[in-house]
């Protein structure tokens, strides 16, 4: 589907050209009052800069749930607002049992919206926790290596 599915004559939130939109620019659009806008997939693939496989990979694990109007795959600004927070929690290194957990939260109406919040507030103090060990480690290691690396330099040097 080379054409776009846009219904709507109120202004997308858009990214820049040559630059995916970030979540909060695909979850501010999400929240305008233009219902009836629709995406097709390949309107999607090229705003996100992924393929179609990815996406239908998504709706296999029931992250996504296009409507289908004459057999073809629909999506909505609710669909695209989910695939853009998908993707981004993809590029944090989430699993996808958690972007499932996090998306559920949220709601047919949006209702779990606080609890999506106190979620992610959780999830990213735990993992800010372990990153900050794991740097603290790597820096300790580079400490030490330096000292090794320096200590042979000058044992050649001298001799």
């Amino acid at each position: 589907m080379s054409t776009s599915l846009s219904t709507a004559s109120a202004p997308r939130t858009r990214a820049p050209k040559g630059r995916a939109p970030s979540a909060q620019e695909v979850v501010a659009s999400h929240r305008n009052d233009d219902a009836g806008e629709l995406f097709g997939i390949s309107e999607l693939c090229r705003e996100f800069g992924i393929s179609q496989r990815t996406i239908r990979f998504y709706e296999d694990k029931d992250l996504l749930a296009p409507r289908r109007i004459n057999g073809t795959r629909v999506y909505t600004r609710r669909d695209r607002a989910r695939l853009a927070l998908i993707l981004r929690s993809k590029a944090i290194g989430a699993p996808l049992s958690e972007i499932r957990h996090f998306l559920d939260l949220y709601g047919p109406r949006g209702e779990g919206r606080e609890k999506q919040m106190r979620y992610v507030v959780e999830r990213t103090e735990a993992t800010i926790r372990a990153l900050e060990e794991k740097r603290a480690h790597i820096d300790t290691t580079l400490a030490e290596l330096r000292l090794i690396h320096d200590e042979a330099r000058r044992s050649l040097a001298g001799g």
